[in-house]
């Protein structure tokens, strides 16, 4: 049986744009010989699953998709869209793959709906359908996908958490505390490190406001170069920080008291 429930199956047109480029820029999927990406919990159309196999054709043009749905009304509908490289399976969080094992699983918006203490069981019942090196990206957006985060797990646990932005009119960063991955959005208070470094990504965007004379991305940059002159151990460069991103280290905001290990 699947494992897991039905979500709400909410999803859109350039929802997830976001987290697929970053996924699009992975080692793990750049450099495997036969990329098989999942995208779990598609929701109520093939239009996540379907996206995302066009984005990342780009870059490999062997990728394939398997969109994992656990209603099976949502799989029928959505396997009258597949096509070349992209395919539907009824299933859960045991990630069904017929013996196969994944590059990369996109998990996203779906554990929103669980309890905080659900959420290490899942990561590790899916990063165990890992290939070696492979990577679980799990985590949640708003509905127009402006505003995201997500945290990169790898079967030894998880390595780095990413938010992502819409800069444009951005009055402050911290508004994505309210799309964080549910491992962490109910951590965002005093004595917390989550909270923390969403106070001094308030701090640096407000000093660094002249900039958006500029541009917005300068701003961002700026903000970015700040928190790791701080000590924040940021990850990536200028180029993913223009477009809105910040990935740090896990160690530095992983909630008090976590352990892979439970």
């Amino acid at each position: 049986m699947p494992i897991g429930s039905v979500t709400r199956g909410t999803t859109g047109t350039n929802r997830l744009r976001r987290v697929d480029r970053w996924i699009a820029q992975l080692p793990a999927f750049t450099r495997a010989d036969a990329p098989l990406v999942v995208d779990l919990g598609f929701g109520a159309s093939a239009t996540t699953t379907l996206e995302l196999h066009e984005r990342l054709a780009r870059v490999r043009a062997g990728v394939a998709v398997v969109g994992i749905e656990i209603d099976p009304e949502r799989v029928a509908l959505a396997a009258t869209s597949a096509r070349e490289g992209v395919e539907f399976r009824l299933g859960g969080f045991e990630v069904p793959l017929g013996g196969r094992s994944a590059t990369v699983i996109r998990a996203f918006n779906v554990l929103r709906q669980y309890p905080e203490g659900d959420v290490l069981a899942q990561w590790q019942r899916m990063s165990a359908r890992l290939s070696p090196g492979g990577v679980l990206v799990e985590g949640t957006c708003s509905e127009l996908g402006r505003v995201a985060s997500w945290i990169d797990v790898a079967e030894d646990g998880p390595r780095s958490l990413s938010i992502s932005l819409r800069l444009a009119e951005l009055e402050k960063p911290s508004i994505v505390a309210e799309r964080l991955p549910k491992a962490l959005i109910h951590r965002n208070v005093p004595g917390e490190r989550v909270h923390t470094l969403m106070l001094d990504l308030d701090r640096h965007w407000r000093l660094n406001a002249p900039l958006s004379t500029w541009a917005p991305s300068q701003r961002w940059i700026a903000t970015v170069r700040g928190l790791a002159d701080d000590g924040w151990p940021v990850l990536g460069g200028v180029r993913r920080w223009r477009l809105g991103e910040l990935t740090v280290d896990w160690a530095a905001v992983a909630p008090l008291g976590f352990a892979w290990g439970g």
